[in-house]
């Protein structure tokens, strides 16, 4: 991103922060640099997701990193939760150069927490149907992501290590692929020690998943 944009966005953030509020967070990322663990160039109101400027990406900023520029739609008006269990109604919108490819994200985070503690008590009264999709997580650094990603792949399995085949395995690593979990530094080793598996099987994997 130019400094001409990272000003614009940066000016919006504020605009939108102040407008709705100390429960707003309005966060800037950069992403045409080849730094994955600082891509946070601006930020409004932090203290909703526990992040700075300085700090690391969330779930869909890898996403956007491992998905094609010409596949990736904005997001919006989607449910995520931060490090210390806020439940936030976010929007993701993707700034992108001339070129189309993708250069930065400008996000939205608000925190609902309350509202959805009142909507519960409503809906206790005036519906039937069990609540939607857990919501996603916002971490405050990428060890923590990729803890995350890691639990989250390990619940898609639904069996303890020990338990899983080749099969349930690769379904983890699938999972961590296409999220963008391998993006980040030294994920692979700690990926290994978790599924107890060998580097080169980690790579067999991941090469059958690519030409699958």
């Amino acid at each position: 991103m130019t400094k001409a944009q990272i000003d614009f966005y940066s000016r919006l953030a504020k605009g939108i922060a102040s407008q709705f509020g100390s429960g707003c967070e309005t966060v800037v990322h950069d992403l045409s640099k080849d730094d994955l663990e600082h891509t946070i160039v601006a930020i409004e109101n932090g203290h909703v997701s526990g992040r700075s400027i300085g700090d690391g990406p969330s779930h869909i900023v890898l996403e956007s990193l491992q998905n094609k520029d010409k596949e990736l739609k904005d997001k919006l008006s989607y449910l995520t939760r931060s490090n210390d269990g806020k439940i936030l109604k976010s929007s993701t919108i993707y700034i992108r150069d001339e070129k189309g490819k993708v250069i930065g994200i400008f996000g939205i985070n608000f925190d609902i927490s309350l509202l959805s503690v009142v909507d519960q008590h409503i809906r206790l009264f005036i519906d039937t149907e069990k609540p939607g999709a857990d919501p996603e997580s916002i971490t405050p650094s990428v060890s923590d992501l990729l803890n995350d990603l890691i639990e989250q792949a390990l619940k898609k399995v639904g069996k303890p290590v020990s338990m899983m085949t080749k099969e349930d395995k690769m379904t983890a690593v699938r999972f961590l692929h296409t999220s963008g979990a391998f993006l980040i530094t030294k994920s692979g080793p700690k990926v290994c020690s978790i599924l107890n598996i060998s580097k080169y099987t980690l790579y067999s994997y991941l090469d059958e998943i690519k030409s699958g």
